[in-house]
């Protein structure tokens, strides 16, 4: 039986699925400058993997200072085109981690996954020293530097305060024996953008997304305020 060999439109879908892959995220345009083609062959090919359900469209700010700018539409991988690429290092990965924590117990795993996350920690760390001191800011900033390290992540603004979310997860297969690992990114996104959060959802546990909730700050009334408010109550 002859076998059949890819198409060449094949093999460029298969280049773009590897090439978000890497990065998390791309636009049309950052795609057809890697893959050298014009903007019409670029999209003939992402409109062919959003009707195959491979990508789909977010929306991104556009990098700066502030995150201001009309946003772009950044193409990520869909969850089932994620789990089409083999994890080669997960069971190794698994492995390690269960016999540190075999020979020195839990403890152990998350002493490892601190210092697994230190590193992510310094450089989005330096990616918002122009964020200001707002943590929806500086939620903005970490999800576009979080993004360039292959998270795939976004803020938005919500009735009670903001929202992280991560479409993509280096770790998901081994945080879903070792929470730990997700115990210590959250950590590490709390101390960034400067405020307690929470998280809702992880991609570990079967959710289609990191999900990190970020509170509004309370609103501090200070004592002139309060005087004030005294004064009119007296009379």
């Amino acid at each position: 039986m002859a076998v059949v060999a890819p198409s060449a439109d094949a093999r460029t879908r298969d280049r773009v699925a590897q090439l978000l892959f890497e990065s998390g995220a791309a636009t049309a345009a950052e795609l057809g400058a890697q893959l050298g083609l014009s903007p019409a062959a670029i999209r003939k090919h992402l409109d062919a993997m959003l009707a195959d359900q491979l990508v789909e469209v977010r929306e991104t700010r556009p990098r700066g200072p502030r995150g201001r700018g009309r946003p772009a539409k950044a193409f990520v991988l869909t969850a089932a085109a994620r789990e089409g690429f083999p994890h080669f290092y997960d069971g190794i990965a698994t492995a390690a981690l269960r016999w540190i924590a075999e020979h020195g117990g839990p403890e152990a795993v998350t002493a490892f996954a601190t210092a697994q996350v230190s590193a992510l920690e310094e450089r989005c760390r330096a990616a918002l020293l122009e964020a200001g001191d707002d943590p929806i800011a500086r939620a903005e900033a970490l999800a576009e530097a979080l993004t360039a390290e292959g998270y795939a992540a976004n803020a938005t603004t919500i009735a009670s305060g903001g929202q992280l979310c991560q479409h993509h997860c280096p770790v998901a297969h081994v945080a879903a024996e070792f929470p730990q690992l997700c115990d210590a990114e959250t950590a590490v996104i709390s101390r960034l953008i400067g405020t307690h959060v929470q998280r809702l959802a992880t991609i570990a546990h079967g959710d289609g997304v990191c999900t990190t909730h970020i509170p509004t700050p309370p609103r501090v009334i200070s004592t002139t305020d309060a005087t004030a408010t005294t004064v009119r109550t007296d009379k």
